[in-house]
């Protein structure tokens, strides 16, 4: 018996005939290898309705239709044989085909049938373009005639016509008329329904609910490029795999210059011409079959074309899609490496190719999805849905937050687009009719900002300095409050205390002019005799370091401490710690030096302290190197106060003004005037 919701009755009141119930398509698939855009194709005509009997008819259809038609791999012989008999026959398949040079001329490949080197009309192929580009599911006309012969073979097989399974009109105002009939959460769940999810679903929130969405926009907005990385079984491929005609999935590694872009030999167009998306699974293996494929690459991805030797110019209006799985706890990747480390080699480090993401989608906040999350109710038959998607591709609302808001100074030109684009994408899937608050604008300019400021702070991980400005917001023009944004994994702006800090607690960076890392010094001195035990690090020159200022210690401890303080009287533990970056390096001998002495007098230091330096063991205070990165990874994490050696007072100007605003950077120039500085009540 079918239960409905009010849902489910307002979609069959409006629309009609466009709309099925979801799970048939499972119950009619079964072990079919039939993307789901195809059976939902034949089940809208005669199963969007609510009249149990007319439902089971309709099934009944388009199982028979299936059985005659659609083939089966392991049918293959069978369908063979038919059209050997018949001369003339139907199936529905996926069809391909490939220029073969050595004898100028087209064959097709029908994938499930086995038939290979079948004939086909150039005036067919050039009708149907995406046919050379992976192929297409299709209403296939067949034929066989024996007469036709490649030398001594014969090649029987024949495509007569084709039909691809897809609307063949379509009215967006329909929709746009249609959504005032639904409240905004309705529609939300009309849509994600009409992917195949259940939005009611125990384990669903709105926040999963969004990024679900998020996964939508590439469909929407053209030249749009999207990463997206989490666990295996998380839906990641399955909205361009399964829901839409307009999109092809390729497997890591397979995608070629002449595939992708254009082929030098023909001059045609590749994907990125002809499809509305192109998602890349399993990028953290291998992206690209051709290395030069890369530039080509970076250049349609910034301005959606790109330039050959032959032709000139040629532009498309595919959006680009990265999916792959991250295989690590994301605060695990964080601590030692970037977000874009699981991608392949080839574009894991290149900081131009990354900054050209308009969105990277937090997959690892998406659960593995159980039978529980996929929807019985009614939704968008997938060729319907597919074609709101599409249409949808030739409005933008790029300006529509300017009537309220202003993006703050951090979001340079690549940002600002980004944002606007990612809002703009959010109009277009839940108000296609143009409707929309104040309020809707702020909560998509939030998910924007997040979605595009986790890019770029992968990229200052990566880039240093070029990307420091991470700091996003925006300002409300009617009250002019400027609110800030950040990101669920960045945990790092408690990392470093605010209280005051236990005695012999310190906090430093260290910068190899690649990774920059924020390290935790910790020193327990207890009373013994003299001994000194290292902990947390093997590094060879940060246990240097530590020496030199111990010995350092040693040799002017009359000076330095007294009597009832002398280091023959304590044995120090020192911990180092690494609590951001991939490894710890030297140049920290300072912040020991101040941890080791606040250890043995149990003096606390001064909340939301760091100490940047190095001494040596003659007691000259070293410069920091890598000064700007160090100060602004302190700063971004806690610091309130930097003290910093009086050598690195030129470098001063390389700060950017954000840091010098929350962050004081007093200067030392020896040891005494270091401790004045840092102990509370010096």
């Amino acid at each position: 018996m079918i239960v409905l919701d009010e849902l489910d009755k307002k979609a069959l009141e409006n629309f009609r005939g466009f709309v099925v119930k979801k799970d048939l398509v499972g119950i009619i698939k079964g072990g079919a290898n039939v993307p789901a855009f195809v059976l939902e194709y034949l089940l809208a005509n005669t199963c969007s309705t609510d009249d149990e009997e007319i439902l089971k008819e309709g099934m009944e259809n388009v199982k028979r239709i299936l059985r005659d038609h659609y083939v089966n791999p392991e049918e293959s012989t069978l369908i063979q044989s038919k059209l050997r008999e018949k001369g003339r026959y139907k199936i529905i398949d996926k069809v391909s085909v490939e220029l073969v040079p050595s004898e100028d001329r087209y064959y097709a490949s029908i994938s499930n049938s086995n038939i290979r080197k079948a004939t086909i009309s150039d005036e067919l192929v050039k009708s149907h373009e995406k046919l050379l580009l992976g192929g297409i599911w299709a209403i296939i006309d067949m034929e066989y005639d024996p007469m036709i012969t490649n030398g001594t073979k014969i090649n029987p097989f024949v495509v007569r016509d084709i039909k691809p399974i897809q609307l063949s009109s379509f009215d967006n105002s329909k929709i746009a008329e249609k959504r005032k009939d639904f409240t905004k959460d309705e529609w939300k769940t009309l849509l994600l329904r009409s992917a195949g999810y259940e939005p009611l679903s125990e384990g669903l929130d709105e926040r999963k609910l969004t990024l679900l969405l998020c996964r939508l926009i590439p469909l929407v907005e053209a030249n749009f490029n999207m990463v997206e990385l989490g666990p295996r079984s998380s839906g990641k491929s399955y909205i361009y795999k399964e829901i839409t005609p307009y999109a092809i999935l390729i497997s890591g590694g397979q995608g070629s210059v002449a595939q992708l872009f254009v082929n030098n030999t023909t001059g045609r167009v590749g994907a990125v011409g002809l499809w509305d998306a192109i998602c890349f699974d399993e990028s953290t293996d291998k992206l690209f079959k051709d290395r030069d494929a890369i530039p080509l690459m970076k250049d349609f991805m910034e301005s959606g074309s790109f330039s050959r030797a032959k032709g000139g110019e040629i532009s498309g209006s595919a959006s680009i899609i990265l999916n792959g799985n991250i295989n690590q706890p994301v605060e695990t990747v964080l601590r030692t490496s970037h977000l874009f480390s699981p991608l392949s080699d080839e574009v894991n480090f290149d900081t131009a190719f990354l900054d050209r993401i308009n969105l990277f989608l937090p997959g690892w906040e998406i659960t593995k999805f159980s039978p529980k999350n996929f929807t019985n109710h009614f939704g968008f038959s997938t060729d319907f849905f597919s074609e709101i998607l599409k249409s949808q591709r030739k409005t933008t609302y790029y300006d529509a937050i300017d009537k309220y808001f202003t993006l703050g100074a951090h979001l340079k030109q690549r940002d600002s687009k980004s944002v606007r684009r990612i809002v703009s994408g959010f109009i277009k899937l839940l108000h296609p009719d143009g409707v929309f608050s104040k309020n809707d604008i702020r909560g998509y300019l939030v998910i924007a900002m997040e979605m595009r400021r986790r890019v770029k702070e992968q990229l200052k991980r990566i880039g240093g300095m070029e990307f420091w400005d991470t700091n996003f917001s925006y300002i409300d023009k009617e009250t002019q409050e400027e609110i800030f944004v950040g990101l669920p994994e960045e945990r790092g702006s408690n990392l470093i205390e605010s209280n005051p800090l236990s005695p012999g607690v310190c906090y430093t960076a260290t910068s190899d002019g690649d990774t920059t890392s924020l390290v935790k010094i910790e020193v327990v001195a207890l009373r013994g005799t003299g001994k000194i035990n290292v902990t947390g690090t093997n590094n060879q020159e940060v246990k240097e370091n530590i020496k030199n200022t111990y010995n350092y210690l040693r040799a002017n401890e009359k000076s330095i401490l007294n009597e009832q303080h002398s280091l023959m009287g304590y044995d120090l533990n020192i911990q180092v710690s690494n609590l951001m970056g991939a490894y710890i390096s030297g140049g920290i001998g300072c912040a020991v030096y101040v941890g080791i002495i606040s250890a043995i007098y149990k003096k606390n230091l001064k909340g939301g302290l760091a100490v940047l330096g190095n001494i040596s063991i003659g007691g000259a205070v070293e410069r920091a190197l890598h000064f700007a990165e160090k100060v602004t990874l302190l700063s971004e994490n806690g610091a309130k106060t930097v003290l910093v050696p009086m050598d690195n007072l030129s470098e001063m100007t390389m700060l950017p003004q954000s840091i010098l605003g929350k962050t004081d950077t007093p200067f030392y120039v020896n040891s005494q005037m270091l401790l004045q500085k840092a102990v509370i009540g010096e």
